[in-house]
């Protein structure tokens, strides 16, 4: 009876998850703007986990996780809404805006994004007191790690491309000397943290099972939609210039690492 309630309880997470990208998916398209897409994958993730927090009862520890996520979503929304309003459009979806269903895939591929990097938190906030390990306090140390490196770059790209001075070129300084897409390293330490802080109450199955989170954030920035456009766009760019070259070379394509000779 436990397990149906459960099932049942992560099974509707995943149609919120679907319904409010939907919802927001609609008035996007219609009023052909990308000032929804960002703040409605930010807000999709805190209402999951606050209905985690509030539908199995309130602890601390609980407390704690629906805070981490919502920290983190708070500042990427915030700041990928400034972004969009600065910019006006993402240009991600020039060759999807106008078309209701490439568009739309998006946004449910979004909603199910969400869903499946949120599941350990969410099985950790069905159960009843969950208490946290010495992996909690590693995973926190990551997660915070993660944050503010995934700040860091966001910050510094977003102050170079507004600098009229920098027009057509590449951000090669502060984190990104190090790495030519700290903010995807962040991001995945977010969710290798996040997972860690919430692993050590799971049965096994479910530990397994979450491991899917950290597993499919990594996957789909490394391999598919995050560094691969990003590297054919700027090869596209700058590939015959010596000089993005050397700093190719030189620079770690993801962890901050020393540069190489």
């Amino acid at each position: 009876m436990v397990c149906r309630k459960r099932d049942m309880s992560l099974f509707l997470t995943f149609l919120v998850a679907l319904g409010v990208n939907i919802f927001m998916f609609l008035p996007a398209y219609f009023l052909r703007t990308d000032k929804l897409t960002d703040i409605s994958y930010a807000l999709t993730f805190v209402l999951l986990a606050g209905y985690g927090l509030f539908s199995g009862g309130v602890s601390g520890a609980k407390l704690l996780a629906f805070l981490l996520v919502t920290a983190w979503a708070v500042r990427l929304g915030s700041y990928l809404l400034y972004r969009i309003h600065k910019m006006g459009k993402d240009k991600r979806f020039d060759e999807r805006r106008n078309n209701f269903l490439s568009f739309g895939s998006f946004w449910i591929l979004q909603g199910v994004s969400v869903w499946v990097v949120l599941l350990p938190t969410l099985f950790f906030l069905q159960l009843p007191s969950p208490q946290l390990g010495w992996l909690s306090l590693l995973g926190g140390l990551i997660w915070a790690v993660g944050l503010v490196i995934e700040t860091l770059a966001d910050w510094q790209k977003f102050q170079f491309i507004s600098n009229p001075a920098n027009k057509g070129n590449w951000i090669a300084s502060g984190v990104w000397r190090y790495s030519r897409h700290p903010n995807y390293f962040g991001e995945i330490l977010v969710w290798v943290g996040m997972y860690l802080v919430v692993v050590s109450p799971l049965a096994v199955s479910a530990a397994l099972f979450g491991l899917v989170s950290p597993v499919y954030i990594a996957t789909l920035l490394i391999f598919v939609s995050g560094i691969p456009l990003l590297e054919k766009s700027a090869d596209a760019k700058w590939g015959d210039n010596p000089a993005y070259q050397q700093y190719k070379k030189q620079t770690s394509p993801l962890v901050l690492l020393p540069l190489r000779s």
